[in-house]
């Protein structure tokens, strides 16, 4: 008989799990405790919406040797069964007074645990109650665990990498339909909620994220919400998405025009193309972070463009975004494996920008696509 499994099939969170305890030896860890849903989903394919309820805590113990334990509210015990994870122990929550933390400290207790590595560097953050959490600081010494679950969670296995491609070639059919919800008239609140509509159509599980702007010169930023002005001839609009497939996103944009573009706008989606082959032709494992943002920077500038600040990509997965970014300041190595987003964006006057964004999977040979290679010069709607 088949063992239960969520996603994907049992080796794949073993070899997960041995990675991860191979990771942790360097920091001398007895366990890892993971708090976020990405973490704990990342480690037992328990994949649910019910984390946008904040009442309760959920926690999964990955100790030093062994199998991971689920120390969760009752209410999860279900779901968490018919994953791989064999050892889950539950509570009644909320409970005001002792909302796991005796089960925890228990499990740990059990586990044999001294030094407990919690991650608490960039990108994590750590969902429970900090007064419960001072409960049991005083019981173990904990130490930072960000870099093993990091380091094991940059690096995709190829049944991870399908899964982001599935997405990205969902999301790509809904950016194919963008002209049949956008036109000339239509208010740019409506085309946000049309195109949420497409991408579950096309076969999205949900969209976390939605964003875009529109406008005769560009857009002055890429994260606002959508107001109900009507889209005008002479327009450039983008709609960037996170939309979700099997627990994984993608995480990319397009530019359509309304009629065709001006000069300025043609020139800098121009730009941005081009900056974007040649770090599709350029990047290659060993390289740093920084150098990715520097040599789309060079490639943007020597076209005559200017970049318009902020990271130029950053890593994807069980999250929106991930590590590493590309910046000015991240040292962080490539490594193959690594899924990532290729995102320069340029000025097209001094208050106007335009972004372009696609998504690869880094191999030993350099960057291979997994978005659909965005049009050249965009999409001219008519």
């Amino acid at each position: 008989m088949a063992e239960p499994s969520l996603i994907f099939p049992v080796d794949e969170y073993r070899a997960r799990v041995a990675r991860l305890q191979s990771e942790m030896q360097s920091g001398e860890l007895d366990a890892l405790l993971l708090t976020t849903p990405q973490d704990i989903f990342y480690v037992t394919g328990f994949l649910t919406r019910f984390w946008e309820s904040p009442a309760r805590p959920w926690f999964v113990v990955v100790p030093a040797d062994g199998a991971p334990v689920a120390v969760i509210p009752s209410i999860g015990a279900p779901l968490m069964q018919r994953t791989w994870m064999s050892d889950i122990r539950t509570w009644d929550a909320p409970d005001p007074s002792d909302d796991g933390i005796s089960l925890l400290t228990e499990t740990l207790s059990a586990l044999h645990v001294r030094r407990l590595g919690l991650p608490m560097g960039l990108e994590t953050h750590l969902r429970m109650p900090i007064a419960d959490f001072h409960r049991i600081s005083g019981r173990f010494d904990i130490v930072d665990g960000t870099g093993p679950i990091q380091r094991t969670r940059e690096i995709k296995s190829e049944a991870e990498i399908a899964k982001i491609r599935d997405i990205c070639t969902i999301a790509g059919r809904a950016f194919d339909r963008v002209p049949d919800i956008a036109q000339p008239g239509a208010p740019l609140d409506q085309v946000f909620r049309d195109f949420q509509a497409l991408l579950l159509e096309e076969g999205a599980d949900w969209v976390s994220y939605v964003a875009g702007a529109a406008g005769a010169l560009g857009y002055t930023d890429v994260i606002s919400p959508a107001a109900p002005t009507p889209l005008q001839r002479g327009d450039v609009l983008m709609l960037d998405t996170g939309a979700v497939r099997d627990g994984y996103f993608c995480d990319f944009d397009r530019n359509f025009f309304m009629g065709a573009p001006s000069q300025d706008l043609a020139r800098t989606q121009d730009i941005l193309w081009e900056a974007t082959e040649h770090a599709l032709a350029t990047i290659r494992p060993g390289m740093l972070a920084c150098e990715v943002h520097q040599l789309l920077d060079d490639a943007i500038r020597k076209k005559g463009g200017r970049t318009g600040g902020g990271r130029l990509g950053h890593g994807l997965g069980t999250a929106l975004t991930e590590w590493p970014s590309f910046t000015t300041r991240d040292r962080t190595e490539l490594r193959a494996g690594m899924v990532l987003t290729i995102e320069p964006g340029a000025h097209v006057d001094a208050a106007h920008i335009l972004v372009h964004e696609e998504n690869i999977v880094l191999r030993e040979t350099g960057p291979e696509l997994l978005s659909p290679r965005a049009p050249r010069h965009g999409t001219v709607i008519t």
